[in-house]
């Protein structure tokens, strides 16, 4: 028997990124992070927050569940501890909701990050209101189903992104950004010097200093659009 074939449905304890590096990742753009991690790891774009103000850093807590069913999301809040981030892949089912204004309570009063759910919620005024960090595929005002198994805390797919438990998740207007826990700690000091080479550069368009990157010339010449020696 393979190793992923013993593995039981429900993980309950699993190594999660060290809270000392999500604070200081959630000093950071989630476009920065994508960036530094070589532009991967930003989920699709159909998953957006339900307000542009919402924001979160934490580790994934993986659910998989079947479409329009949310039992395992409820057994996800059960093992939840303060500051996870409920990461579900809901197959980008758009045809019920998979969590709404109650769920969101509880995750708020267990201490939940945020959640990032790759299919549909509803209420979603009430969750503007009570300000949780909530990421969606889309809404739906239908309720879904509360009795097809699915797994806890194994590798998922949300977004076009692979997600195990643990990994570092981070949430901002433009959307989500998941890093592997093993690499996140190395990709905070790129993203330092990625911040500031930016605001260095915003500062010479201000100023007049440098109107374009100093990179133009050779990358167009390297795509064949302008000769060797020319330049715009």
């Amino acid at each position: 028997m393979s190793q992923a074939a013993a593995l039981p449905d429900v993980i309950r304890n699993f190594e999660r990124v060290d809270p000392g590096i999500v604070a200081r990742a959630a000093q950071f753009a989630s476009s920065i992070l994508a960036d530094v991690a070589g532009r991967r790891g930003a989920l699709h774009g159909r998953i957006a927050p339900l307000a542009p103000t919402m924001k979160f850093a934490g580790p994934a807590l993986t659910v998989e569940v079947r479409p329009g069913d949310n039992l395992m999301i409820h057994a996800a809040m059960a093992i939840a501890k303060p500051g996870d981030v409920i990461v579900v892949d809901g197959k980008g089912d758009l045809t019920s909701a998979l969590m709404g204004e109650i769920m969101c309570q509880q995750c708020v009063a267990i201490g939940v990050a945020g959640v990032v759910i790759d299919g549909a919620v509803r209420d979603s005024e009430a969750i503007r209101a009570l300000a949780f960090p909530m990421y969606a595929a889309g809404l739906n005002p239908a309720g879904p189903t509360k009795n097809v198994p699915g797994r806890l805390n194994h590798p998922i797919s949300v977004g076009g992104v692979t997600v195990h438990p643990g990994d570092l998740v981070v949430g901002d207007a433009d959307g989500v950004t998941v890093i592997e826990r093993d690499k996140a700690a190395a990709m905070l000091p790129l993203a330092a010097e990625k911040v500031a080479m930016e605001t260095q550069r915003i500062a010479d368009i201000k100023s007049r200093k440098a109107l374009r990157p100093a990179w133009l010339d050779a990358a167009l010449r390297a795509a064949g659009v302008i000769k060797e020696g020319e330049t715009l």
